[in-house]
């Protein structure tokens, strides 16, 4: 199976399971795991930073799938905050060359984040794709990713 073909196809398992839940830690619970699953051993973490209703200018750890992940990340700082910060997607082939770059795991080598907005359009989290590979994603990764998190606050 090519990877737009998988792509499609997971987004439809994720809008199928996560249809009519309430609980949005359910939400990224079950995308993060199917998200894992489907595109392990190149997916090494997958998971979601939380922007905190309590300190709206940080992301805070939510579910995921891999090691230990950074507990907080201050928007503007490393991938992920410099997503929460320009609400873009983004790939980094090689994240040691990105300015900034927060190493919650020395493993990792390249990462794909994309920003999730809950159904107000308001930026509700980030999700994170590391790999151990340099290069792993490219423009398919991206539009995939960005179909997903784009159902998963609203199916």
């Amino acid at each position: 199976m090519d990877k737009v073909t998988a792509y499609r196809d997971l987004k439809a398992e994720i809008e199928a399971v996560v249809a009519g839940e309430t609980s949005t830690t359910a939400r990224y619970a079950t995308a993060a795991c199917l998200l894992a699953q489907a595109f392990q051993p190149r997916y090494f973490w997958t998971g979601f930073y939380l922007v905190d209703p309590l300190k709206p200018r940080e992301l805070v750890i939510g579910p995921y799938q891999g090691t230990l992940g950074c507990l907080r990340i201050p928007f503007g700082r490393g991938v992920c905050g410099h997503v929460a910060e320009t609400e873009m997607p983004i790939i980094v082939p090689d994240v040691h060359a990105f300015p900034g770059h927060i190493a919650c795991d020395a493993a990792s080598n390249s990462e794909i984040v994309v920003p999730v907005f809950d159904p107000a359009g308001k930026l509700a989290a980030v999700l994170d794709v590391d790999s151990t590979d340099y290069d792993a994603f490219d423009e398919i990764d991206e539009a995939g990713l960005v179909a997903i998190c784009q159902v998963i606050l609203t199916a």
